[in-house]
């Protein structure tokens, strides 16, 4: 970490910028400006950025062969320090990208300050920052497939095990445990989907563009593009350093996956509780009380329901910021990093928690169906019956329901009035037996065992390609992430 901010001390400190200025920066300035103190997580990008930068300023013609080769062995030393946690860092450096350069024109000499040729920090930050995004997004998209397997796993044991389905949290129908599952499969499978779209629009070089104009010099951004391995190369350099709709269209992304967090975290919250008693979590993924020594707490998914707020905070935070901004660059972007950092590490520790909490829990099959088994869940499957005789499905609804109605006034169950009912009958009142209306449910994409065993197929299959939609990036990025 730098020396921000109480080890500022009285040293005057020495900017890249200060020339300009007739008087050093005052604490305060830099205290309020600083971003070191959170940007290192950008180190090794900025490297790899910049050793593709030198690269095309040798090409160029900007940088001779010789100083280009000191230039990039001071790279190499900068980042072995960075990793070993050796680098020293000065009041002078403001970010992780003026203590790059810094360092390198320390060890390179005149060469060294030749590194920032034909580049800003404005383009310099937000090519280390798509970097980094890359990177991450790819690792969220491995963390959201073994939840998924987690979940297909659990789908499989259950077997035709069925629980109740809810609407408005009152039960519905019934349901194969399995569908309910593959259910949240599905959500995540679409958050799979936003983020390969969201890489989509990260793969596009800024480099070259500058402060905000580009540059009189004759580099060659599509060079550098294709080093880094993007496909493209901006079209607008004013464009170029102030877009951040990749940056908020990231915590979307991220704000997303953890709302579905939340959302199985809240119904692990109550199955595990005695009230629905369908679960139990592993202890190892569960915590006790300090006070009530009976307490069995699901903490990690209590934490992703609170957590899913924090997301949206930062997703809303960022827009605010970005809605007033002016063409080109502001510092005001800087405010991009904290909240960008604090999403991707909350959504990974999340994701890493919850894909063991959900293989270590036990389902407890026979609770489960014993809630289902209530004597209206069927309700729908007479009407249907109805239907399938011939009778208007609003008629067939309004038969049902006076049934209904006629058990709860006299006390009395469901099955002894649709026996006496004379549109309805013994024949109907079969269909309130225990496990029939879920093995009646044969729609397409519908909860019961024939759709849902073609459902599990999809979903196995839908893993395998989302898998190697991934292992094709990994591989196509891997070496320019082995070199950093």
């Amino acid at each position: 970490m730098g020396p921000w901010a109480s080890d500022l001390g009285t040293e005057v400190a020495v900017t890249l910028w200060q020339a300009r200025l007739s008087e050093g920066p005052a604490r305060e300035l830099l205290e309020f400006t600083q971003s070191l103190s959170f940007d290192q997580k950008l180190a090794r990008y900025d490297i790899m950025a910049s050793r593709a930068h030198l690269k095309g300023l040798q090409k160029a013609g900007l940088v001779a062969r010789q100083e280009a080769l000191l230039i990039e062995s001071s790279l190499d030393k900068v980042e072995e320090e960075l990793m070993d946690r050796t680098f020293s860092f000065e009041v002078s450096d403001e970010d992780i990208h003026t203590a790059i350069e810094r360092r390198v024109t320390e060890l390179a000499g005149p060469s060294g300050a030749k590194i920032h040729t034909a580049r800003s920090r404005n383009d310099q930050v937000v090519t280390a920052l798509r970097l980094y995004l890359r990177y991450e997004l790819m690792e969220i998209c491995a963390n959201i497939i073994e939840v998924q397997e987690a979940l297909a796993q659990k789908a499989i044991e259950a077997a035709d095990n069925y629980m109740p389905g809810y609407t408005h949290l009152q039960r519905a129908q019934p349901v194969l445990v399995a569908h309910h599952l593959f259910a949240h499969g599905w959500a995540f499978a679409r958050d799979i989907d936003r983020i390969f779209d969201c890489l989509s629009r990260l793969d596009s070089s800024p480099l070259g563009a500058g402060a905000l104009a580009g540059t009189s010099l004759a580099i060659d951004p599509s060079f550098v593009a294709d080093e880094l391995g993007f496909s493209k190369v901006f079209q607008n350099s004013m464009d170029a350093v102030s877009d951040r709709d990749f940056a908020l269209e990231t915590l979307f992304v991220l704000a997303t996956i953890g709302i579905h967090l939340s959302r199985i975290g809240e119904e692990i919250v109550n199955w595990s509780s005695q009230e629905f008693g369908f679960v139990s979590l592993a202890d190892s993924f569960s915590t006790g009380s300090s006070m009530l020594p009976h307490k069995k707490n699901p903490d990690i998914a209590e934490l992703a329901r609170g957590k899913s707020g924090r997301l949206i905070g930062n997703l809303t935070g960022l827009m605010a910021t970005c809605k007033g901004l002016p063409l080109a660059y502001n510092r005001d972007l800087q405010e991009d990093k904290e909240p960008l950092f604090d999403s991707i590490e909350q959504a990974k520790l999340a994701l890493k928690a919850f894909a063991p909490m959900i293989a270590t829990m036990t389902l407890h099959y026979d609770k489960m169906r014993e809630s289902a088994d209530n004597q209206f869940s069927a309700a729908i499957d007479l009407a249907e019956w109805l239907v399938e005789r011939g009778t208007p499905f609003r008629r067939a609804h309004e038969i049902v329901a006076k049934c209904v109605a006629k058990a709860l006034s006299d006390g009395t169950t469901l099955a002894e009035q649709v026996t006496k009912n004379v549109e309805l009958g013994p024949e109907a009142a079969k269909l309130l037996g225990k496990g029939v209306a879920v093995r009646r449910r044969t729609s397409l994409g519908g909860a019961g065992p024939a759709p849902v065993s073609i459902q599990a197929d999809q979903f196995a299959n839908r893993i395998e390609e989302d898998c190697s939609k991934l292992s094709r990036l990994a591989n196509r990025f891997a070496k320019l992430l082995d070199r950093s």
